[in-house]
């Protein structure tokens, strides 16, 4: 995950912030940019601004919601993950919770135990039209 050469989109964008394995925070945390957790948020995560990068590493955990346009976890969510953009699920990623994504990547060995959907753009909810309701008169 780490020693990937393709470049991601956060790291164009912003800085990145770290939070280090054995480092437990207590709260929703907020972040532009990048923010790459080694520890533990019981929390919600979310990501402002279109290019939020949130990179779960295999050590990592959230007890919370994760609610952002990029995410890339391997580590453990216990809660509903938001990926409006894309959302890629490594091989030791572990999710109880609901997963809603515009763009999937899942690798073998990840598990979501909780829903799954698609919420791309062009996914709008249409109603339909009421139906033509013809009065028939009846004769005697």
């Amino acid at each position: 995950m780490l020693n990937r050469k393709r470049q991601e989109p956060s790291s164009r964008h912003g800085e990145t912030s770290l939070i280090s394995h054995g480092t437990i925070i207590r709260g929703d945390v907020r972040f532009t940019g990048t923010l790459h957790l080694d520890g533990r948020i019981e929390g919600a995560v979310l990501g402002e601004g279109p290019n939020a990068m949130f990179t779960l590493s295999e050590h990592g955990q959230v007890q919370g919601e994760v609610r952002v346009p990029h995410a890339m976890i391997n580590g453990q969510v216990t809660g509903d993950i938001y990926a409006s953009e894309r959302l890629e699920l490594a091989a030791q990623a572990r999710v109880v919770g609901d997963v809603r994504y515009n763009s999937l990547e899942m690798a073998a060995g990840a598990q979501v135990n909780g829903r799954m959907a698609h919420q791309g753009e062009d996914h709008v909810q249409r109603e339909l039209p009421a139906p033509d309701v013809r009065h028939e008169h009846a004769t005697a």
